[in-house]
């Protein structure tokens, strides 16, 4: 069971998910028999390149180019199939879904079984680079700045005496990246313990 049938709300979003996996069906055929690359399969590779090297913005472009030119497709919709594509295994990424998975998945948006199947192993394949890409982007995006620490001991008071407990303060300082809903939310708490802070002084 893949992210699609988990969250319906999936086909809503992205409708252009389902048309632009339709358009492919009816443009880009498969055949394994064939000696030379078929279109599908060689789409499939400039994906998972552009994938496992996210950087290459410029060469994933070119290439793009090069493939609308030699398959006769008009660029700007190609555009549109592999942005409905790449909603997939973005998402399958971040829900670490297995290959079976993102096959379900594909031919659950529309796609034959023979280019689902396909494309399931080749993300078999490379899901354990993506996986890896995805952590260091991770530990980048909460990377951990300053860190102070300090032991103390607590001391007595007009109610206790004598206390003597030792403890250890941390104070941890780390980049977050926050979508627009996380950072409001976190901006409300953050008002909220500060009305409390003032209400005791």
């Amino acid at each position: 069971m893949g992210f699609v049938k988990h969250e319906r709300r999936y086909l809503r979003l992205f409708p252009l998910t389902v048309f632009g996996l339709r358009r492919l069906e009816q443009q880009l055929p498969i055949s394994h028999e064939s000696q030379k690359p078929c279109q599908f399969s060689a789409l499939t590779e400039v994906l998972f390149r552009f994938l496992t090297e996210p950087k290459e913005v410029e060469r994933f472009l070119t290439q793009l180019s090069d493939f609308a030119t030699m398959n006769k497709i008009s660029l700007g919709p190609l555009k549109n199939i592999v942005k409905s594509i790449l909603l997939v295994p973005n998402g399958a990424l971040k829900r670490n879904l297995s290959s079976e998975q993102v096959r379900a998945d594909f031919i659950a948006l529309g796609l034959s079984e023979e280019k689902a199947s396909y494309f399931a192993e080749q993300w078999k394949v490379n899901s354990p680079t993506l996986t890896r890409l995805a952590v260091g982007q991770t530990l980048m995006i909460n990377q951990l700045i300053d860190m102070e620490w300090k032991f103390g001991v607590t001391a007595g008071s007009s109610e206790l005496e004598k206390v003597g407990s030792i403890f250890l303060q941390v104070n941890l300082l780390h980049q977050r990246e926050l979508t627009l809903p996380q950072f409001y939310s976190f901006l409300h708490e953050m008002e909220r313990v500060k009305t409390s802070l003032e209400s005791f002084s």
